[in-house]
């Protein structure tokens, strides 16, 4: 599995951060064209970066209602990028998975899963 994650990510050229939030995105199978799986990449990559940048995994933000409110807020404003033929129901599933997913790995933008496994 760890091969196969670090194989795709190098065809991907994401990190593997990055990487997770692209599967997230493209889980429900969708046919997409090879311009709009690149479009989704750089959402994937983009996304991270703006948490990090605009500093909103602050120390302990899973802790207040109005950190977490940021950061879904975010996360909502970045994926309305996804190429339209992702339906409104699919964006919702897929603002709901990367919430989650950012919540579980990431208690603050030093501290998450990946800074600490390296």
């Amino acid at each position: 599995m760890a091969n196969n994650i670090a194989i795709n990510g190098l065809e991907n050229r994401l990190w593997e951060e990055e990487l997770a939030i692209l599967d997230l995105l493209t889980a429900p199978t969708l046919a997409l064209t090879k311009d709009e799986r690149g479009a989704v990449k750089q959402i994937a990559r983009d996304l991270l970066a703006t948490l990090k940048r605009e500093q909103k995994l602050v120390l302990d933000w899973r802790k207040y209602q109005r950190t977490r409110a940021d950061v879904r807020l975010t996360i909502e404003q970045v994926l309305e990028r996804l190429p339209q033929r992702y339906s409104q129901q699919q964006y919702q599933v897929a603002c709901d998975s990367v919430y989650q997913y950012i919540y579980d790995k990431y208690y603050s933008a030093e501290r998450s899963v990946y800074a600490l496994a390296a």
